[in-house]
């Protein structure tokens, strides 16, 4: 997995569902071996890493309204 360097100067991008509220937001980064996620309101406290067959399933499931969003 990455190291908390790589992560920490990843470029984070906020969600497109977070309606606007900047400070309400799930934001994520890519990386080279994961998807990083986190929330914008407390990004101290750290970051969830998905591989990346994990992170499409996720969002394949979302797409496919196999989950609630």
């Amino acid at each position: 997995m990455p190291s908390t360097s790589s992560i920490d100067t990843s470029i984070w991008f906020k969600s497109s569902h977070s309606g606007g509220n900047t400070t309400e937001c799930v934001e994520a980064a890519r990386l080279s071996e994961a998807t990083a996620i986190r929330d914008s309101k407390a990004v101290e406290e750290g970051s969830l890493l998905f591989r990346p067959t994990s992170w499409a399933s996720f969002v394949s499931a979302l797409q496919d309204g196999h989950l609630e969003a």
